[in-house]
Protein backbone atom coordinates (compact mmCIF):
# COMPACT_ATOMS: atom_id res chain seq x y z
CA UNK A 1 0.00 0.00 0.00
CA UNK A 2 1.11 3.52 -0.83
CA UNK A 3 -0.16 6.80 0.55
CA UNK A 4 -0.34 10.18 -1.11
CA UNK A 5 2.80 11.48 0.55
CA UNK A 6 5.08 8.59 -0.40
CA UNK A 7 3.90 7.58 -3.87
CA UNK A 8 6.20 8.96 -6.56
CA UNK A 9 4.48 8.37 -9.88
CA UNK A 10 1.75 6.69 -11.90
CA UNK A 11 1.96 4.76 -15.16
CA UNK A 12 -0.26 6.00 -18.00
CA UNK A 13 -1.25 3.10 -20.26
CA UNK A 14 -2.18 5.53 -23.02
CA UNK A 15 -3.88 4.79 -26.32
CA UNK A 16 -3.83 1.27 -27.69
CA UNK A 17 -1.81 1.46 -30.88
CA UNK A 18 0.62 -0.91 -32.67
CA UNK A 19 4.27 0.24 -32.54
CA UNK A 20 4.42 0.68 -36.31
CA UNK A 21 1.70 3.35 -36.16
CA UNK A 22 3.30 5.45 -33.43
CA UNK A 23 4.77 8.04 -35.80
CA UNK A 24 1.49 8.33 -37.72
CA UNK A 25 -0.53 8.69 -34.51
CA UNK A 26 1.96 11.23 -33.15
CA UNK A 27 1.74 13.27 -36.36
CA UNK A 28 -2.08 13.27 -36.40
CA UNK A 29 -2.39 14.30 -32.76
CA UNK A 30 0.30 16.97 -33.15
CA UNK A 31 -1.48 18.43 -36.20
CA UNK A 32 -4.82 18.51 -34.38
CA UNK A 33 -3.18 20.13 -31.35
CA UNK A 34 -1.52 22.74 -33.56
CA UNK A 35 -4.84 23.57 -35.26
CA UNK A 36 -6.63 23.77 -31.89
CA UNK A 37 -4.05 26.11 -30.33
CA UNK A 38 -3.67 28.36 -33.39
CA UNK A 39 -7.43 28.53 -33.98
CA UNK A 40 -8.27 29.45 -30.41
CA UNK A 41 -5.43 31.97 -30.15
CA UNK A 42 -6.72 33.55 -33.37
CA UNK A 43 -10.22 33.82 -31.87
CA UNK A 44 -8.72 35.37 -28.74
CA UNK A 45 -6.76 37.88 -30.81
CA UNK A 46 -9.59 39.09 -33.02
CA UNK A 47 -12.20 39.25 -30.22
CA UNK A 48 -9.91 41.37 -28.04
CA UNK A 49 -8.36 43.67 -30.66
CA UNK A 50 -11.23 44.18 -33.10
CA UNK A 51 -13.52 46.91 -31.73
CA UNK A 52 -16.48 45.64 -33.75
CA UNK A 53 -16.36 42.36 -31.78
CA UNK A 54 -16.43 43.96 -28.33
CA UNK A 55 -19.83 42.47 -27.54
CA UNK A 56 -21.01 40.02 -24.83
CA UNK A 57 -21.24 37.13 -27.31
CA UNK A 58 -17.60 37.47 -28.33
CA UNK A 59 -16.52 38.12 -24.76
CA UNK A 60 -17.90 34.70 -23.81
CA UNK A 61 -16.37 33.23 -26.98
CA UNK A 62 -12.93 34.45 -25.88
CA UNK A 63 -13.49 32.71 -22.53
CA UNK A 64 -14.39 29.52 -24.39
CA UNK A 65 -11.16 29.76 -26.38
CA UNK A 66 -9.15 30.11 -23.15
CA UNK A 67 -10.86 26.96 -21.80
CA UNK A 68 -10.08 25.03 -24.99
CA UNK A 69 -6.41 26.01 -24.78
CA UNK A 70 -6.34 24.94 -21.12
CA UNK A 71 -7.98 21.55 -21.78
CA UNK A 72 -5.76 20.62 -24.71
CA UNK A 73 -2.52 21.89 -23.20
CA UNK A 74 -3.12 20.07 -19.92
CA UNK A 75 -3.36 16.68 -21.65
CA UNK A 76 -1.98 16.60 -25.20
CA UNK A 77 1.75 17.39 -24.67
CA UNK A 78 2.12 14.53 -22.18
CA UNK A 79 0.05 12.33 -24.47
CA UNK A 80 2.36 13.08 -27.41
CA UNK A 81 5.42 12.27 -25.31
CA UNK A 82 3.94 8.95 -24.20
CA UNK A 83 3.02 7.94 -27.76
CA UNK A 84 6.67 7.83 -28.85
CA UNK A 85 8.30 7.10 -25.49
CA UNK A 86 8.85 3.76 -23.80
CA UNK A 87 8.62 5.39 -20.37
CA UNK A 88 4.97 6.35 -19.79
CA UNK A 89 5.18 7.52 -16.20
CA UNK A 90 3.84 10.73 -14.73
CA UNK A 91 4.86 12.04 -11.33
CA UNK A 92 2.31 12.09 -8.54
CA UNK A 93 2.38 15.90 -8.36
CA UNK A 94 2.25 16.12 -12.14
CA UNK A 95 -0.80 13.86 -12.18
CA UNK A 96 -2.60 15.96 -9.58
CA UNK A 97 -1.73 19.17 -11.45
CA UNK A 98 -2.94 17.71 -14.75
CA UNK A 99 -6.17 16.54 -13.13
CA UNK A 100 -6.69 19.97 -11.53
CA UNK A 101 -6.13 22.00 -14.71
CA UNK A 102 -8.24 19.73 -16.91
CA UNK A 103 -11.14 19.64 -14.43
CA UNK A 104 -11.08 23.44 -14.18
CA UNK A 105 -11.54 23.64 -17.95
CA UNK A 106 -14.32 21.05 -18.19
CA UNK A 107 -16.39 22.19 -15.20
CA UNK A 108 -16.09 25.84 -16.19
CA UNK A 109 -17.28 25.06 -19.72
CA UNK A 110 -20.50 23.53 -18.36
CA UNK A 111 -21.64 26.89 -17.00
CA UNK A 112 -20.06 29.02 -19.72
CA UNK A 113 -22.10 27.36 -22.48
CA UNK A 114 -25.22 27.97 -20.39
CA UNK A 115 -24.47 31.68 -20.01
CA UNK A 116 -23.77 31.86 -23.74
CA UNK A 117 -27.27 30.49 -24.42
CA UNK A 118 -28.69 33.09 -22.00
CA UNK A 119 -26.89 35.78 -23.98
CA UNK A 120 -28.48 34.57 -27.23
CA UNK A 121 -31.90 34.37 -25.55
CA UNK A 122 -31.73 37.99 -24.39
CA UNK A 123 -30.38 39.21 -27.74
CA UNK A 124 -33.21 37.63 -29.74
CA UNK A 125 -36.14 37.50 -27.30
CA UNK A 126 -35.55 40.73 -25.40
CA UNK A 127 -33.44 42.98 -27.67
CA UNK A 128 -34.62 46.28 -26.14
CA UNK A 129 -33.22 45.38 -22.72
CA UNK A 130 -30.25 43.40 -24.02
CA UNK A 131 -27.70 46.21 -23.71
CA UNK A 132 -28.70 47.15 -20.19
CA UNK A 133 -28.85 43.55 -18.91
CA UNK A 134 -25.71 42.29 -20.67
CA UNK A 135 -23.52 45.19 -19.65
CA UNK A 136 -19.78 44.89 -19.32
CA UNK A 137 -20.14 44.59 -15.56
CA UNK A 138 -22.69 41.77 -15.92
CA UNK A 139 -20.47 39.86 -18.34
CA UNK A 140 -17.49 40.12 -16.03
CA UNK A 141 -19.63 38.97 -13.10
CA UNK A 142 -20.87 35.95 -15.09
CA UNK A 143 -17.33 34.99 -16.08
CA UNK A 144 -16.22 35.30 -12.43
CA UNK A 145 -19.05 32.95 -11.41
CA UNK A 146 -18.20 30.25 -13.98
CA UNK A 147 -14.45 30.40 -13.33
CA UNK A 148 -14.95 30.39 -9.56
CA UNK A 149 -17.13 27.32 -9.81
CA UNK A 150 -14.59 25.57 -12.04
CA UNK A 151 -11.71 26.29 -9.68
CA UNK A 152 -13.73 25.35 -6.58
CA UNK A 153 -14.90 22.03 -7.99
CA UNK A 154 -11.45 21.15 -9.31
CA UNK A 155 -9.76 22.14 -6.04
CA UNK A 156 -11.97 19.74 -4.08
CA UNK A 157 -11.24 16.76 -6.35
CA UNK A 158 -7.51 17.47 -6.60
CA UNK A 159 -6.82 18.36 -2.95
CA UNK A 160 -8.74 15.35 -1.65
CA UNK A 161 -6.53 13.09 -3.76
CA UNK A 162 -3.49 14.28 -1.84
CA UNK A 163 -4.75 12.53 1.31
CA UNK A 164 -5.75 9.24 -0.29
CA UNK A 165 -3.94 5.92 -0.03
CA UNK A 166 -3.16 4.05 -3.24
CA UNK A 167 -2.73 0.32 -3.81
CA UNK A 168 -0.49 -1.12 -6.47
CA UNK A 169 -0.38 -1.50 -9.40
CA UNK A 170 -0.23 2.22 -10.10
CA UNK A 171 -1.36 1.90 -13.71
CA UNK A 172 -3.93 4.37 -15.04
CA UNK A 173 -5.71 2.91 -18.06
CA UNK A 174 -5.93 6.29 -19.79
CA UNK A 175 -3.69 8.78 -21.60
CA UNK A 176 -4.04 11.43 -18.87
CA UNK A 177 -5.00 11.71 -15.21
CA UNK A 178 -8.78 12.04 -15.12
CA UNK A 179 -10.65 12.05 -11.81
CA UNK A 180 -12.54 8.71 -12.14
CA UNK A 181 -9.43 6.78 -13.21
CA UNK A 182 -7.32 8.18 -10.35
CA UNK A 183 -10.06 7.49 -7.79
CA UNK A 184 -10.27 3.89 -8.99
CA UNK A 185 -6.69 3.28 -7.78
CA UNK A 186 -7.34 4.49 -4.24
CA UNK A 187 -7.65 2.23 -1.22
CA UNK A 188 -9.34 5.02 0.75
CA UNK A 189 -13.10 5.34 1.15
CA UNK A 190 -14.02 7.49 -1.85
CA UNK A 191 -17.81 7.52 -1.38
CA UNK A 192 -17.80 11.27 -0.69
CA UNK A 193 -15.64 11.94 -3.73
CA UNK A 194 -17.95 9.87 -5.93
CA UNK A 195 -21.00 11.67 -4.57
CA UNK A 196 -19.51 15.09 -5.30
CA UNK A 197 -18.43 13.88 -8.75
CA UNK A 198 -21.97 12.74 -9.52
CA UNK A 199 -23.41 16.03 -8.30
CA UNK A 200 -20.94 18.03 -10.35
CA UNK A 201 -21.09 16.05 -13.58
CA UNK A 202 -24.68 14.83 -13.67
CA UNK A 203 -26.87 17.18 -11.66
CA UNK A 204 -25.05 20.33 -12.77
CA UNK A 205 -24.85 19.01 -16.32
CA UNK A 206 -28.55 18.20 -16.29
CA UNK A 207 -29.44 21.65 -14.96
CA UNK A 208 -27.30 23.29 -17.64
CA UNK A 209 -28.85 21.16 -20.40
CA UNK A 210 -32.38 22.02 -19.21
CA UNK A 211 -31.58 25.76 -19.09
CA UNK A 212 -30.00 25.66 -22.55
CA UNK A 213 -32.97 23.71 -23.91
CA UNK A 214 -35.48 26.18 -22.44
CA UNK A 215 -33.50 29.12 -23.83
CA UNK A 216 -33.53 27.70 -27.33
CA UNK A 217 -37.23 26.84 -27.18
CA UNK A 218 -37.95 30.54 -26.62
CA UNK A 219 -35.32 31.51 -29.20
CA UNK A 220 -36.87 29.29 -31.87
CA UNK A 221 -40.37 30.61 -31.09
CA UNK A 222 -39.07 34.17 -31.36
CA UNK A 223 -37.33 33.44 -34.68
CA UNK A 224 -40.51 31.88 -36.10
CA UNK A 225 -42.39 35.09 -35.28
CA UNK A 226 -39.96 37.17 -37.38
CA UNK A 227 -41.76 38.04 -40.61
CA UNK A 228 -38.87 38.51 -43.01
CA UNK A 229 -36.89 35.51 -44.24
CA UNK A 230 -33.67 37.52 -44.08
CA UNK A 231 -34.36 38.40 -40.44
CA UNK A 232 -34.93 34.74 -39.58
CA UNK A 233 -31.65 33.75 -41.24
CA UNK A 234 -29.72 36.48 -39.46
CA UNK A 235 -31.18 35.56 -36.07
CA UNK A 236 -30.53 31.86 -36.56
CA UNK A 237 -26.96 32.45 -37.81
CA UNK A 238 -26.05 34.09 -34.50
CA UNK A 239 -27.07 30.87 -32.69
CA UNK A 240 -25.95 28.19 -35.15
CA UNK A 241 -22.33 28.00 -33.97
CA UNK A 242 -23.30 27.87 -30.30
CA UNK A 243 -25.91 25.16 -30.92
CA UNK A 244 -23.32 23.05 -32.76
CA UNK A 245 -20.75 23.48 -29.97
CA UNK A 246 -23.35 22.55 -27.31
CA UNK A 247 -24.40 19.43 -29.23
CA UNK A 248 -20.78 18.32 -29.65
CA UNK A 249 -19.79 18.99 -26.03
CA UNK A 250 -22.84 17.64 -24.23
CA UNK A 251 -23.45 14.86 -26.75
CA UNK A 252 -19.96 13.49 -26.20
CA UNK A 253 -20.20 13.67 -22.39
CA UNK A 254 -23.68 12.12 -22.32
CA UNK A 255 -22.45 9.23 -24.47
CA UNK A 256 -19.40 8.84 -22.21
CA UNK A 257 -21.46 8.62 -19.01
CA UNK A 258 -24.48 6.70 -20.28
CA UNK A 259 -22.87 4.18 -22.60
CA UNK A 260 -23.29 0.48 -21.64
CA UNK A 261 -21.16 -0.40 -18.62
CA UNK A 262 -19.74 -3.49 -20.32
CA UNK A 263 -18.04 -1.43 -23.03
CA UNK A 264 -14.24 -1.60 -23.01
CA UNK A 265 -12.07 1.04 -21.43
CA UNK A 266 -10.55 1.64 -24.88
CA UNK A 267 -13.84 3.28 -25.84
CA UNK A 268 -13.48 5.61 -22.83
CA UNK A 269 -10.12 6.72 -24.18
CA UNK A 270 -11.50 7.22 -27.68
CA UNK A 271 -14.31 9.36 -26.31
CA UNK A 272 -11.78 11.31 -24.22
CA UNK A 273 -9.77 12.04 -27.38
CA UNK A 274 -12.90 13.66 -28.78
CA UNK A 275 -13.49 16.07 -25.89
CA UNK A 276 -9.82 16.80 -25.19
CA UNK A 277 -8.60 17.36 -28.76
CA UNK A 278 -11.32 17.20 -31.43
CA UNK A 279 -13.85 19.59 -29.89
CA UNK A 280 -11.25 22.27 -28.97
CA UNK A 281 -10.00 22.01 -32.55
CA UNK A 282 -13.51 22.31 -34.05
CA UNK A 283 -14.78 25.19 -31.88
CA UNK A 284 -12.77 28.00 -33.53
CA UNK A 285 -13.46 26.50 -36.97
CA UNK A 286 -17.21 26.48 -36.32
CA UNK A 287 -17.22 30.02 -35.01
CA UNK A 288 -15.07 31.36 -37.85
CA UNK A 289 -16.63 29.51 -40.79
CA UNK A 290 -20.27 30.00 -39.72
CA UNK A 291 -19.98 33.57 -38.45
CA UNK A 292 -19.82 36.43 -40.92
CA UNK A 293 -18.47 38.93 -38.36
CA UNK A 294 -15.59 36.65 -37.36
CA UNK A 295 -14.74 35.89 -40.99
CA UNK A 296 -14.83 39.59 -41.85
CA UNK A 297 -12.55 40.38 -38.90
CA UNK A 298 -10.06 37.67 -39.93
CA UNK A 299 -10.06 38.91 -43.54
CA UNK A 300 -9.59 42.49 -42.35
CA UNK A 301 -6.64 41.45 -40.17
CA UNK A 302 -5.02 39.57 -43.07
CA UNK A 303 -5.48 42.52 -45.46
CA UNK A 304 -4.09 44.90 -42.84
CA UNK A 305 -1.04 42.66 -42.45
CA UNK A 306 -0.52 42.46 -46.23
CA UNK A 307 -0.89 46.23 -46.53
CA UNK A 308 1.61 46.77 -43.72
CA UNK A 309 4.16 44.43 -45.35
CA UNK A 310 3.70 46.15 -48.72
CA UNK A 311 4.26 49.58 -47.21
CA UNK A 312 7.31 48.32 -45.29
CA UNK A 313 8.91 47.07 -48.51
CA UNK A 314 8.14 50.29 -50.34
CA UNK A 315 10.09 52.42 -47.87
CA UNK A 316 13.16 50.18 -47.99
CA UNK A 317 16.09 51.66 -50.01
Amino acid sequence: MYNGSSISDFILIGLSNPPEFRILLFSIILLMYFIAICGNLLILFITNFDASLNTPMYYFLSNLSVLDVICTTSTVPKMLFNVISQQKTISFNGCILQMFVFTVGMDTEFLLLTFMSLDRYLAICNPLRYTSIMSKKSCILMSVVVWTFGFSSSTFHSSSTLWMSFCGPRKINHFFCEVPQVLALSCTDISLNKSVLIVTDLILGLICIILIFISYVFIILAILNIRSTEGKKKAFSTCASHITVVLLFYGTLIFAYFKPSDDSSDMDKEIAVFYTIVIPMLNPILYSLRNKEVKASIQKSILRKIHFNTNSRSVLP
